[in-house]
């Protein structure tokens, strides 16, 4: 199944240097596919992670992104849940088998695209050492189902999101997991039913495959399957944790230097322009501190302009190394150094820095790759209102031939359409009432017109 596994504390994304540390270890001459859920900490991280072990390391690294959760019909941003255990065995079993990266990384975006989950639970969860919190829906004020009832409700919902999506679940595997706490003899129950009403060619449970701590609860997936993908779930391994294992696997540590971006060392170099378009943007940021927490507030923890007014205080005091005579080693040290900045919008600039170094120079070409890059990993684009509303219009203008003070009014005017989004599809934003977003330009939107600006009025 998986050659190597990144965690982070509980519930929140690795960080993007223990990632690149696992895949320069891991990855040999046939390269590497990373399986990915759809968080937006754990898109960045990992995207970041990837760029840097490609363009430094010139590793191949491919990346399968699972958004397999159907709770929520038309949701723009889909959770990855169980339906990537299916993609872990399926993606393995192909490796394993001597397949290509190509060929692997196919048969897992296969899977990740057919997979549908549904989970249902008695109560939430709780942090180790946290009390329990109060019910969210008081004792007597809503009826629960029978255990065979609520499975008939999950199948209800996995057979519309089927009939949706077009797939068909004559032949299917279903994976039936056990989210924390539920008992082995309820745990039987639901499988049991599960199985007598789907009547699925494969079963895989039930089992504690992905837990949410002390949750009493439990999760069914579904997978179309083509004789292809019942042969890779079939394939023996032996990984102990999985249902079909016949022998356990002990697992190693291996020690290794530390990978991370506060170990590279750069050169400093001398540009006036670039240090004077670094030096604006830094402190137009600063300037626009209590702004940006403002806009926020609304929005948020009304902590955006506090956090990018941090790094851009960080990059001003490390600017002395900076290597502003090399366009390339330049947006890798801004890269390296947005990184550190809290928040996804640190780890987004350093996606956008890292895929203009690979182009190497500040072309209109290279200022597209990186929003390219930031839309790609982030899941944003135009109307999304977030920074991209600003970012998108900017590099357009720029590849169109415009100079750079048009493309920073054509940023400003994309900033100021997000107060006129009623909602948002990304960001923090998405989970906040129309009401409250009515009138508000997006903090990070106007984050990234300010910093445009001030880079445009620095003339060569």
């Amino acid at each position: 199944m998986l050659t190597a596994a990144v965690c982070g504390s509980i519930f929140a994304s690795p960080s993007v240097s223990a990632i690149l540390s696992t895949i320069v270890h891991v990855t040999g001459d046939a390269g590497c596919l990373l399986v990915v859920k759809n968080y937006t900490g754990d898109r960045l991280n990992f995207g970041l992670a990837r760029e840097i072990a490609r363009s430094k390391y010139a590793l191949k690294v491919d990346m399968v992104i699972v958004s397999d959760d159907i709770a929520i019909p038309g949701s723009a941003q889909p959770r990855g849940i169980a339906g990537t255990l299916f993609v872990h065995k399926i993606a393995g079993a192909m490796a394993e088998s001597g397949a290509s990266l190509e060929e692997v990384s196919k048969v897992g975006h296969g899977a990740a695209q057919g997979a549908m989950s549904i989970g249902v639970a008695l109560s939430d969860c709780n942090m180790p050492g946290e009390r329990k919190k109060a019910n969210r829906v008081a004792a007597g004020t809503m009826e629960t189902q029978t255990a065979d009832g609520t499975v008939d409700l999950l199948l209800g919902k996995l057979r519309e999101a089927a009939r949706v999506q077009g797939k068909s679940l004559e032949r299917t595997a279903l994976l039936v997991n056990n989210l924390g706490t539920c008992m082995p003899a309820e745990m039987d129950i639901i499988v049991s039913h599960a199985v007598a009403s789907l009547r699925p060619s494969l079963v895989v449970g039930p089992a504690a495959l992905m837990t949410s701590l002390d949750m009493h609860g439990f999760s069914l997936t579904v997978l179309p399957l083509t004789d292809e993908l019942e042969g890779l779930l079939k394939a023996p391994t032996a990984v102990a944790s999985w249902p079909a294992a016949r022998a356990p696997s002990l697992g190693r540590t291996i020690h290794t230097e530390k990978i991370a971006s506060d170990t590279v060392k750069f050169v400093p170099s001398q540009d006036p322009l670039y240090q004077a378009r670094v030096e604006a943007a830094c402190n137009a940021i600063i300037s626009a501190e209590g702004e940006l927490n403002a806009l926020d507030g609304a929005v948020g923890d009304g902590d955006c302009g506090s956090t990018l007014a941090a790094g851009a205080r960080a990059i001003l005091a490390d600017s002395p190394q900076a290597p502003f005579g090399d366009a390339s080693e330049l947006a890798s040290w801004l890269a390296e150094a947005s990184s550190r900045i809290g928040g996804s919008s640190g780890v987004l600039a350093a996606i956008f820095f890292t895929a203009v170094a690979k182009a190497g120079d500040w072309s209109a070409a290279a200022i597209k790759a990186g929003v390219e890059a930031m839309t790609f990993y982030g899941g944003a684009s135009v109307g999304s209102r977030t920074a991209m509303d600003a970012l998108i219009p900017f590099a357009n203008a720029l590849s169109a031939g415009q100079s750079i003070e048009q493309a920073a009014d054509a940023a400003r005017k994309g900033a100021d359409s997000t107060a006129a989004m009623a909602a948002a599809s990304h960001g923090r934003s998405a989970n906040v009432p129309a009401e409250a977003l009515k009138g508000r330009v997006d903090p990070g939107a106007a984050a990234v017109a300010k910093v445009v600006k001030a880079v445009a009025n620095i003339q060569k």
